[in-house]
């Protein structure tokens, strides 16, 4: 039998309860002109043995990143997730939690984000970290906001290798401010030092840049930080924490915010999302942080405890005088944070870290040996690199689909003069068998297709061969 939520009964009595004679009251304030006049165009119902099935075959629809070979990267990565990571953070008190609003009563959650945050300081050099944010990009806006506040200033500079969908985000989030905002071009890869340097100047309240940067190649974060102290502007780092365990922290290269996205720690890629934040400053700026933070004192019968000693939003400071509307963290994310980088230690986010670096560039060396294929940018690289196809890549990775290989992601969505690229991310899962299948199906690619077009359009492939 089919199931209904609310049976005719139940309608006339909530109706009655609110005093209106029908469920069109109810939309009366919506215009005429805006209302949908006919049914929605949606199947009868089922029943649950039908259901089930119905969401079993399009679940089957779906093709997890795990059942490929996956390069796919530009933010959200396929790393290893130790067991641990799931067999605590599935504990029951952790997963049934929402979030602390009684604080002091959640001493074990209050822990976990103040490791949480310890590990977070010590990954990236900083004084102080919140209790998280919601994902990388947020991380990232909500840090220029945090900047203009601390300097009262209207001009921010980006570069155009940060992730286009933090720009994006960055965007929307200023859009009705009286904020200047100027992209700074990155030609060869990297952020083009000088043209930054000349965007400069006493308005100017933060520079950002991510590092590595979304082509993959780490930033002079020293020189872009020494430039913008020079006009009393802040540095905002988006870092790959992963890269924290190889290169110089952010801390020691002079940035003053540090922000980005956790998901390599320990977070499954889940389609995509959800994901984790996070946001580290120097302890001068700790009073413009957004979210939470967790300090550590003694009870009154002096056992350690923990407390929010910080939560500079809205609904505790009042109008202008708050930092953010952030209103919570990402608690459980946070957790597998912890438990991730505890369980890997220092040595064992170097060793992650280095086997990224070495089969990223062995993946490199096979493919820019293929015919037609090269490496677009000179740069050094740690995990991720872009590769400029004969042709158009859309074609070209829909073919390594066929053969079970996610062989990267096409740019030119975002930077039109790289519409012939790709970026490609090599992770520690990628095997050398995996890398060797990799280099092999983008030769039968590049052999079995050829460009075509006409009219002066770009070029496309098209098969030419089963």
């Amino acid at each position: 039998m089919d199931y209904t939520q609310l049976t005719e009964a139940d309608v006339k009595r909530m109706l009655a309860a609110v005093g209106v004679a029908g469920v069109e009251d109810l939309f009366r304030d919506i215009p005429p002109q805006a209302r949908l006049r006919r049914p929605l165009d949606l199947p009868g119902g089922l029943d649950e043995p039908a259901l089930l099935e119905e969401l079993q075959r399009l679940a089957s629809a779906n093709r997890p990143a795990a059942g490929s070979a996956c390069f796919l990267g530009a933010g959200c990565y396929d790393h290893f997730i130790p067991s641990v990571v799931d067999a605590l953070a599935g504990q029951s008190e952790f997963v049934t939690a929402y979030t602390p609003y009684q604080a002091e009563a959640s001493q074990g959650s209050l822990q976990a984000f103040y490791e949480y945050q310890t590990m977070i300081c010590q990954l990236t050099g900083m004084d102080v970290s919140n209790a998280s944010l919601y994902e990388g990009a947020t991380a990232a806006a909500e840090a220029v906001l945090m900047a203009r506040a601390a300097t009262g200033r209207r001009r921010v500079v980006v570069s155009r290798a940060v992730h286009p969908h933090t720009r994006e985000v960055l965007a929307t989030y200023l859009r009705e401010l009286p904020v200047e905002t100027v992209v700074v071009p990155a030609p060869d890869g990297t952020t083009d030092l000088q043209a930054l340097a000349a965007c400069l100047d006493e308005q100017t309240a933060a520079v950002l840049v991510q590092s590595p940067n979304f082509f993959g190649c780490p930033e002079r974060l020293d020189l872009a930080a020494g430039a913008v102290r020079r006009v009393g502007g802040l540095l905002i780092a988006s870092v790959d924490p992963i890269s924290c365990g190889l290169l110089k922290t952010p801390g020691e290269l002079g940035a003053d915010i540090v922000v980005g996205d956790a998901q390599p720690l320990g977070i499954p890629m889940s389609w995509g999302g959800p994901s984790l934040g996070f946001m580290a400053c120097r302890e001068s700026l700790m009073r413009r942080m957004p979210g939470r933070l967790i300090g550590a004192t003694r009870d009154r019968s002096g056992r350690r405890a923990y407390c929010l000693t910080l939560q500079t939003r809205e609904q505790h400071i009042r109008r202008e005088r708050a930092t953010s509307n952030i209103c919570t963290n990402q608690g459980l994310l946070a957790l597998r944070v912890s438990i991730y980088l505890a369980a890997m230690g220092p040595r064992g986010l170097h060793a992650v870290a280095r086997l990224c670096l070495d089969k990223a560039h062995q993946a490199a060396r096979r493919i820019a040996a293929l015919p037609g294929f090269r490496l677009r940018f000179a740069a050094p690289f740690l995990r991720e690199f872009v590769v400029q196809a004969p042709g158009d890549p859309a074609g070209l990775l829909q073919h390594a689909r066929g053969r079970g290989i996610l062989a990267g992601v096409p740019l030119g969505t975002w930077f039109p003069e790289l519409a012939d690229c790709l970026l490609v991310a090599v992770t520690e899962r990628r095997t050398a068998a995996q890398i060797d299948a990799l280099a092999a199906v983008l030769r039968e690619a590049a052999g079995g297709m050829s460009p075509a077009g006409g009219g002066g359009g770009s070029d496309r492939w098209v098969t030419t061969s089963s």
